[in-house]
């Protein structure tokens, strides 16, 4: 027997299936990898769990262990390396690195009117962004030349090379130096991006932006990102919305509120009124005897919901306006009004009252 089990190192029962046995070992090489977890512990760690899977992963070589065999000898540091340059989840990297790789991805930000919100709006959105190299089309080659094949590693993107170690003698595989582990070199690298199959470029991107969209809200435009490097395929762009403060109207889900400002006698009267909404003129009625703070409710003239045809209302304030000035003859009838008309003797209402109650007996009846 070894002197680490296997199993307790994958942590796995020891009839463990292979399936357990590989869904054990990614867990953990996700969490000691040293490109995720650089302390020499957890390198350790790696090298014993790496081990415990190339044992146990090959039916023969598990048997040997189960019988009390010593697999130490069968351990091939070469998966070990493999896996450092990019094997995924301890499988072994076959053929050199391909040039292209997926692009980033890209946030930018848009802003819009509230209006645009209401019924949603098209946008043409500038972006500043990697695209494709017009000149080599992506395979950062001059023109009319192509990559040759690596004279180092005869375009296997690796070599081999002899390490002494505790077990020997043994060969590991290691990326090529000369190509970086492409297989091939570029002699004559594409004067317009200089070898890398793309270029920095202004782009305008065409999107309908929704109604009731509102701030911090992203759209996810998938294939419009950045193009990767050797014309690789783009990322993804996200666009994340602010819409702008209007200086009228304030927004609540799908509610639109505003302040109207109405005169005494029309309040006293009653009368009808227009205001100029965000999607045109609304008619409002104002019946007699409207009280400062009450709110007229138009349905319907609110901002679109979020994927439906619904709109919010239309929240109308009203705030009484009292003439700072009259003169004289306005003076006069305002009197004469008041005499006719018997007004309530000024008082607190219930709720005030009590609310002054506890500021007089939290000062001390001040």
């Amino acid at each position: 027997m070894a002197e680490h089990d296997h199993y307790e190192t994958l942590g796995v029962a020891r009839d463990a299936s292979q399936e357990d046995i590989k869904k054990a070992y990614r867990k953990l090489a996700r969490k000691l990898h040293p490109d995720i977890n650089p302390s020499e512990e957890a390198a350790e760690q790696f090298k014993l769990v790496t081990h415990a899977y190339d044992t146990l992963s090959d039916p023969e070589r598990r048997r040997q262990y189960d019988m009390g065999g010593d697999s130490a000898q069968s351990f091939g540091f070469s998966d070990l390396f493999d896996t450092f340059f990019g094997g995924a989840a301890g499988g072994r990297r076959s053929g050199p690195r391909s040039r292209q790789a997926r692009g980033q991805d890209a946030l930018v930000h848009v802003e819009l009117d509230l209006d645009e919100v209401m019924f949603g709006t098209h946008r043409e959105v500038p972006v500043r962004t990697a695209t494709r190299c017009p000149r080599c089309e992506g395979s950062c080659c001059e023109p009319g030349t192509s990559p040759v094949t690596c004279a180092a590693c005869q375009g296997q993107g690796s070599v081999q090379r002899q390490v002494r170690s505790i077990l020997g003698i043994v060969v590991t595989n290691e990326a090529c130096h000369q190509c970086q582990g492409y297989g091939t070199i570029i002699e004559s690298p594409c004067v317009e991006c200089h070898g890398q199959g793309r270029v920095r470029d202004d782009v305008t991107i065409p999107v309908d932006i929704p109604a009731g969209v509102d701030t911090g809200m992203r759209i996810h435009l998938a294939g419009h990102g950045e193009t990767g490097p050797g014309g690789g395929p783009n990322g993804d762009l996200y666009l994340e919305l602010r819409v702008r403060h209007h200086n009228a109207f304030t927004r609540d889900g799908d509610d639109l509120h505003c302040q109207l400002d109405v005169s005494l006698p029309d309040a006293m009267l009653g009368t009808t009124t227009s205001i100029k909404a965000l999607d045109g003129d609304v008619e409002v009625e104002i019946p007699a005897g409207i009280q400062s703070g009450e709110v007229l409710t138009i349905r319907q003239r609110g901002v679109t919901r979020l994927h439906s045809t619904e709109r919010g209302n239309l929240e109308i304030h009203v705030q009484l306006v009292t003439p700072k000035k009259l003169d004289a003859t306005s003076r006069e009838l305002v009197e004469q009004l008041a005499a006719r008309i018997k007004a309530p003797e000024p008082s607190l209402s219930e709720e005030r009252q009590g609310l002054f109650s506890k500021f007089r007996s939290r000062f001390g009846g001040r």
